[in-house]
């Protein structure tokens, strides 16, 4: 992927995916589930057999897995994580995902 040599808007991307959240995350893992406010998934960077260390809250982004200690703070972080991207891959991709245009 072409990078851009424009400054990318962490804040706005993230903004932009925290309101379709759920959707990413229905697209991402699958298998997950939500539970009160979070997003419980199996972790698929490890053999993970079962729902409940692997854990996305749906009103902030911020993540965690329990079992390894493994957490990040917004929806980027999680991409990043998910598809083993850097914090900047992963926003690039996301703003691209979202139809965003960015600075």
């Amino acid at each position: 992927m072409k990078r851009s040599r424009r400054r990318l808007d962490f804040r706005a991307i993230n903004s932009a995916a925290l309101g379709v959240l759920h959707t990413l995350l229905h697209r991402w893992l699958p298998e997950g589930r939500t539970q009160g406010g979070e997003y419980v998934a199996r972790n698929p960077r490890r053999h993970d057999r079962h729902l409940g260390s692997f854990r996305i809250n749906l009103q902030t982004g911020r993540w965690a897995d329990f079992a390894t200690g493994d957490k990040g703070g917004d929806v980027i972080s999680l991409a990043a994580y998910l598809a083993d991207l850097s914090q900047g891959e992963a926003a690039e991709r996301l703003a691209i995902m979202l139809g965003m245009r960015h600075e």
